[in-house]
């Protein structure tokens, strides 16, 4: 098989694997098999092309090869014939009330299934679990990383989501118009997480895969514009701006992490920062909440996408690093965790106490987490206190925690970095020399 083929079938996987799965799910009402059918026409894949060559559609191709698939698998289970009518309607039931969302009224069929996906009688992880492995094709491990789990127990919840669906009856089709209100927590994380996904890869070479990004922000497009009045919404619009305006000075020409601070902003997509600053100031109006550098204001209600936002916006802003309003994003995230009691969340408030008020404050609060065992296996955790010990001139101290982050790192190109502060560390140790240059 040529490198080309294989390629393309990779390529074909992430663009396509979602779509192929909505469509079978559409049509069979049945999960399992819809991913089972979706595996069989990529493996197909690998047989044909090489022969055959490269179809002009390759989505198509691996449509209909993979509902080819299903019908068979149906036909031979005559006791299985509702579903077999079923797979003869290539669209979801109609509201028998009347009252659903036609495709049009959502103009992205991505989207409109996400929607479906995102039913409020799953609990909300189940629900954003099961539409990033379903239509987002994310593997069990990328989303037991998103959750900070591990792929074990990620699994048992994906087996469990289906078999409610399954046994609750849970019907797979557009919600009715009043109803989609109830299910955008749901799929504000489920875009939340593919775009987080693609901004810092789990596995592969590769830091960040800018298709993820490019669909994520596509989607969060079509939400905004589906639901005008809903702040978060936009405010997330804006946040994955702020975070994609970054792309081209994330990584050197080598593919090797380049921090924050050291990126170069002359290269940051100042029309993208624009244009989220403007969807963050609609957002925030909607909220009652500025979305610019003043910070939420008293009695204001932002919503944590818009705090993250505002985050954002602080750092796309910043001509320079050392101008970053720390103080002022160290206010944010403690506002932040009144909303998401999250560990992780905390750790980066951490991060700003410590450019705010000096590395030895963020350490206290580094090892108050550490000490929790909250973040036990999160290898930010013991990368963060890593660099804090640096910037204090412990430099053995840092080469230990630098160790414990690349054992628990699994992305090639955070293991690099990690692996060269590592060796800056322990070379420092070494030599006795404890002052280890804090970065430019």
């Amino acid at each position: 098989m040529t490198a080309e083929i294989t390629a393309a079938v990779d390529e074909a996987f992430r663009a396509e694997w979602g779509k192929v799965v909505a469509t079978l799910i559409s049509m069979t009402g049945d999960w399992d098999l819809a991913e089972e059918c979706a595996q069989d026409a990529f493996a197909q894949a690998l047989r044909v092309w090489p022969r055959d060559g490269i179809p002009r559609r390759p989505g198509a191709w691996l449509t209909t090869v993979a509902r080819n698939r299903a019908l068979d698998k149906l036909r031979r289970h005559a006791s299985e014939a509702a579903k077999l009518r079923q797979a003869a309607m290539l669209s979801p039931p109609e509201d028998p009330e009347g009252g659903g969302v036609e495709a049009e009224d959502i103009p992205d069929d991505r989207l409109r299934l996400i929607f479906t996906c995102c039913h409020p009688a799953l609990p909300l992880e189940a629900r954003v679990t099961l539409t990033l492995r379903t239509l987002a094709g994310l593997s069990t491990a990328e989303i037991a990383r998103a959750f900070l789990t591990t792929e074990a127990t990620m699994a048992k919840r994906l087996v469990r989501a289906k078999q409610k669906i399954r046994n609750a009856g849970i019907p797979y089709r557009v919600p009715p118009a009043h109803l989609l209100p109830e299910r955008t927590s749901g799929v504000l994380a489920v875009l939340y997480l593919l775009f987080n996904e693609g901004y810092t890869a789990t596995l592969g070479g590769r830091l960040v895969r800018h298709d993820l990004c490019a669909e994520a922000i596509r989607l969060a497009r079509g939400l905004a514009g589906l639901m005008p009045d809903e702040p978060e919404a936009k405010a997330l619009l804006a946040l994955m701006l702020f975070h994609h305006s970054r792309r081209a000075t994330r990584v050197d020409a080598a593919g090797d992490v380049v921090t924050l601070e050291d990126q170069d902003r002359s290269l940051w997509d100042q029309s993208e920062i624009g244009e989220a600053a403007a969807i963050l100031d609609a957002a925030a109006r909607l909220a009652g909440a500025p979305g610019n550098s003043a910070g939420p204001t008293p009695g204001a209600r932002p919503g944590p996408y818009l705090l993250q936002a505002a985050i954002a916006r602080c750092h796309a802003t910043a001509p320079t690093a050392a101008s970053t309003d720390w103080v002022l994003i160290a206010g944010m995230y403690a506002v932040l965790i009144e909303l998401i009691p999250s560990d992780v969340v905390r750790l980066n408030r951490a991060v700003a106490v410590a450019m705010a008020e000096g590395p030895t404050a963020g350490l206290v609060l580094v090892d108050e987490l550490a000490a929790s065992g909250a973040l036990d296996g999160y290898y930010l955790l013991p990368a963060t206190r890593a660099d804090l010990l640096r910037r204090l001139g412990r430099a053995a101290e840092a080469a230990l925690s630098y160790r414990r982050a690349l054992d628990l790192a699994v992305n090639d190109a955070e293991r690099r970095y990690l692996a060269n502060r590592l060796a800056e560390a322990e070379a420092a140790a070494v030599a006795g020399d404890d002052s280890i240059a804090p970065p430019n």
